[in-house]
């Protein structure tokens, strides 16, 4: 099914070609010792999680040494996908449980993607510095964006101004209401055709 990556991104290298193809035996062979996926969906890989996390890069191009930091990666999404699409960006992948991100570690280092880092924490005790925070859905964006705004770098040199970019999904207006002025939403069924995107967004907020 990694097809439907390509179908969506023709000009990929055959090194990340081979990067995305390579994730559906990781991702399986990990869901049968740590459940990252759940087991019903490891089936939807490609669309649910590959391509969901490819939909933050509808929002913004990152370029060439952006520094992203992802909160709640779980077993690496958004990140790793990211990390393919984006080679000369760094990517740092947080999570609170343990398991997952040895996970994201390993098919971070079995696919070869020297631009990861990894660290087992709570967001609150990450003191680094980044332009941007990427997060699927990982809790109410008033809350994600006080969590992070200590971690944002002053100094832009993308296209929008340093902040949060989240993948969210449903009614989100309660969320985005502290930052209606300045917030940007994507609806990504305007840019992936599959049924899965229908309520599915890409959310914008600069800090």
């Amino acid at each position: 099914m990694e097809e439907v990556i390509q179908h969506y991104y023709p000009a990929l290298s055959r090194q990340q070609i081979q990067q995305f193809a390579a994730l559906n035996v990781l991702y399986a062979d990990w869901n049968e010792k740590i459940n990252v996926i759940s087991r019903k969906d490891i089936e939807n890989l490609y669309v649910h999680h590959v391509l969901h996390s490819l939909g933050i890069e509808k929002m913004l191009r990152f370029k060439a040494h952006t520094s992203v930091m992802d909160v709640g990666t779980g077993g690496g999404f958004p990140g790793i996908p990211l990390a393919i699409l984006f080679p000369e960006v760094s990517f740092h992948l947080i999570d609170g449980t343990g398991k997952k991100i040895k996970v994201a570690q390993a098919v971070a280092d079995a696919v070869g993607l020297t631009n990861v880092t990894t660290r087992h924490c709570r967001v609150e005790d990450e003191t680094e510095k980044f332009d941007f925070i990427v997060s699927r859905a990982v809790m109410p964006l008033p809350q994600l964006a006080g969590s992070v705004r200590k971690n944002i770098r002053r100094e832009s040199i993308n296209a929008l101004p340093n902040g949060l970019i989240c993948l969210k999904g449903g009614d989100l207006q309660s969320e985005t209401a502290p930052f209606r002025k300045q917030s940007v939403v994507i609806d990504l069924s305007g840019h992936f055709n599959e049924p899965f995107f229908d309520t599915k967004k890409v959310i914008f907020i600069p800090l």
